[in-house]
């Protein structure tokens, strides 16, 4: 499912998120290279890229966890240097580590960390209760954190997120390892929070899970931005709408693409070609071309990180 949504408060407005020129190294290793991008209120904007591209480093600058090595940074309009303390009484972090405390109860663990943002006993209770209620974890309050499946636990994270009803929530892969059916749970909640104004910064590997939720995002590789943009457009500007698939190609489909500088990655053992509209030449492919097997299917958001990143592995 392609985020075609629209709220009435993206794009305009001041940034919650500011970002210019942000720069991270470590040591002799440059993390983040003058990356820029604005976040606006009531928008999930996604950071993509490849394992060491960058993502985390990043989207730490932005809560306070990591400073910067260069650039600027506001979030609410306030610079993360000098008013790191406001900022992040204002956030919602869902880290990649479901890092709950195992000797603590569901509620007690949200009941704790409430003490973080000094809220009243009283309201810390009601809060944790409300949150629980909403993902769905009300019936496991008083099991133990370590008791929970892997998807419970990812909510009762988020959960502990939301327990300040912050004003930016910011996601590091929150679905990660997660089955189907808890990823698309999670999705509800999140665009329900959406719904009621809560902006949303989030870095995922999944792709489909950014198509689904972001609005905008970038792509993002060894430190740079390469592309920016709604999911749907960046789709159609770097490989357009449909993708046919050749298996074990010939020659003779090589030469025919060339002929006809057709948009192309040839895999060896696998042809992938980039149109607009494939009903036409994939008749034709199919019924002169097609020994070892041909499939066309809507382009989507996979294809493009594919195409910008390359398809070799990171460790």
């Amino acid at each position: 499912m392609m985020k075609q949504k629209h709220n009435a408060l993206n794009g305009s407005g001041n940034p919650v998120i500011n970002a210019r020129n942000l720069r991270k190294t470590f040591g002799n290793l440059i993390a983040v290279d003058d990356v820029s991008f604005q976040v606006f209120p009531g928008e999930c904007f996604g950071i993509l890229g490849p394992n060491g591209a960058g993502k985390t480093s990043t989207i730490r600058m932005t809560y306070g966890f990591s400073p910067m090595t260069g650039g600027t940074l506001e979030v609410f309009n306030l610079d993360i240097t000098r008013n790191a303390r406001t900022i992040k009484s204002r956030i919602g972090v869902c880290q990649q580590e479901n890092n709950v405390d195992p000797d603590l109860t569901v509620q007690q663990n949200l009941e704790v960390f409430a003490l973080y943002f000094n809220m009243p006993p009283p309201e810390a209770r009601t809060q944790a209760l409300n949150l629980l209620k909403f993902m769905a974890l009300d019936h496991r309050k008083d099991a133990r954190a370590t008791e929970l499946s892997g998807g419970m636990m990812r909510r009762l994270v988020l959960a502990r997120a939301l327990l300040n009803k912050p004003d930016l929530l910011i996601l590091d892969e929150p679905t990660t390892g997660l089955d189907p059916q808890s990823r698309h749970q999670v999705w509800e909640n999140l665009e329900e929070l959406q719904t009621k104004g809560l902006t949303i910064l989030l870095t995922t590997h999944y792709m489909e899970e950014a198509s689904h939720l972001c609005d905008r995002l970038f792509i993002m590789d060894h430190g740079r931005v390469l592309v920016e943009g709604k999911p749907l457009d960046l789709i159609r500007q770097h490989v357009g709408r449909d993708i046919i698939e050749v298996v074990e190609p010939s020659e003779t489909l090589r030469a025919f693409m060339r002929s006809w500088n057709l948009k192309h990655e040839d895999l060896g053992h696998r042809l992938i070609i980039y149109v607009d509209d494939g009903n036409a030449l994939y008749h034709e492919i199919s019924k002169d071309h097609c020994t070892g097997g041909c499939i066309m299917r809507m382009a989507t958001l996979e294809d493009v990180f594919l195409k910008l990143t390359g398809r070799e592995l990171r460790e």
